[in-house]
């Protein structure tokens, strides 16, 4: 069956971003995807268009009845600030949210965190849970929310803090209930995709557990 619905990716230069863009376009499940990049890819393929995620929104005819898939994130220390963190974190993916609402957009399908809440004392944690309430009010036909443990993964920018997690993790991962344990990037890549390939309406939830045991 040859593919009529487009997707958008945002972060698809991050390393669960990268992992998500490399299914999606093995899979052939969309016509075009359109990722949305800090720096550009060394992704060669005709179904692939880039642009930068401070740039013009993709063509708005593009969107209708599009995917919408959001693997934006970054720390506390890299932003430097929180409202840096914020920029980032909340304003970017509310942005593109809103507008590919207003272009016809159908699902979305965000990646948030562990312990997400817009009423935690935790300013991470508040401004994920702040991005997920404020992104089911726009009412996509469907809204997927990941909620990943800590990620493991190579990132081609080092983080010390979560470098040093990472070594943590390595060591008693294995002893850890599922709901804690470490996550790889590409299983979470793995989840969006196959709910992006299931059909179904509302807000679904994916927790680190459900995502580990590939439910």
């Amino acid at each position: 069956m040859i593919p009529t619905r487009n997707a958008l990716i945002l972060g698809a230069s991050g390393v669960t971003g990268a992992c998500l863009l490399k299914r999606l376009l093995e899979a052939g499940m969309y016509k075009s995807i359109y990722a949305a990049v800090r720096r550009p890819l060394s992704v060669g393929h005709s179904s692939l268009q880039e642009f930068p995620i401070d740039g013009t929104f993709p063509d708005r005819e593009a969107m209708a009845g599009a995917d919408v898939f959001c693997c934006l994130g970054t720390t506390m220390a890299k932003a430097g600030s929180k409202e840096a963190f914020r920029a980032v974190d909340y304003e970017l993916p509310m942005r593109f949210a809103r507008e590919a609402k207003a272009a016809g957009a159908k699902r979305f399908f965000l990646i948030s965190a562990m312990g997400a809440n817009p009423d935690s004392m935790v300013f991470y944690n508040r401004v994920k849970g702040e991005l997920e309430r404020d992104l089911a009010a726009l009412g996509f036909e469907s809204l997927g929310i990941f909620r990943p443990g800590l990620l493991l993964g190579e990132r081609a920018e080092k983080r010390p803090g979560e470098q040093f997690a990472k070594r943590i993790f390595g060591a008693i991962n294995r002893f850890l209930p599922t709901s804690w344990k470490g996550i790889a990037s590409d299983r979470v890549a793995e989840s969006m995709q196959r709910a992006a390939g299931a059909g179904w309406e509302g807000q679904r939830m994916f927790t680190n557990a459900a995502m580990i045991q590939g439910i």
